[in-house]
């Protein structure tokens, strides 16, 4: 089992992409993990948000295989607090099917990209950039893999 974290654009601050890259590399220690990219739009400027959610989702769903448990980080998802999202890691990766969580651009997803997913994920009831969302998200999937390792760095 892998795990894929899906974002849409790149990330402009460079203090958030070394962050994010530490936290990557310690899921690393733990299982298969990797960032993918869906490029930003080129003239997204003269596009509807409509037009934008759609060629994001098409760009989405390429990357989505059939067998992959596609989560959405999406502000409509279920909150939990970090020892049962670890939890919820444990019992999807004994379940061995691949996963892909995604972070949809600045309009969130299409319908189709809706229609395909098995969950919804919010980290907090609060809105937070996307470039920050790839940080808060790395940093609990890593929290999570040592709460379920039972090692020292959640405490509770």
């Amino acid at each position: 089992m892998k795990a894929t974290f899906l974002v849409v654009g790149k990330t402009t601050d460079g203090r958030i992409a070394e962050l994010v890259e530490v936290y990557m590399r310690r899921i690393a220690h733990y299982m298969p993990f990797e960032l993918q990219v869906v490029p930003e739009l080129k003239n997204a400027k003269s596009m509807s948000e409509a037009q934008q959610k759609e060629l994001e989702g098409v760009q989405i769903l390429q990357r989505a295989g059939g067998q992959t448990e596609v989560i959405l980080l999406d502000e409509h998802g279920q909150e939990m607090r970090s020892t049962d999202f670890a939890q919820y890691m444990q019992k999807k990766m004994s379940a061995g099917r691949d996963l892909m969580f995604v972070v949809g651009g600045p309009y969130g997803f299409s319908e189709a990209v809706y229609k395909r997913a098995n969950g919804k994920l919010s980290l907090s009831k609060m809105t937070f950039s996307h470039q920050m969302i790839r940080l808060l998200f790395t940093e609990q999937l890593y929290r999570a893999l040592t709460i379920l390792k039972g090692e020292p760095y959640h405490h509770e």
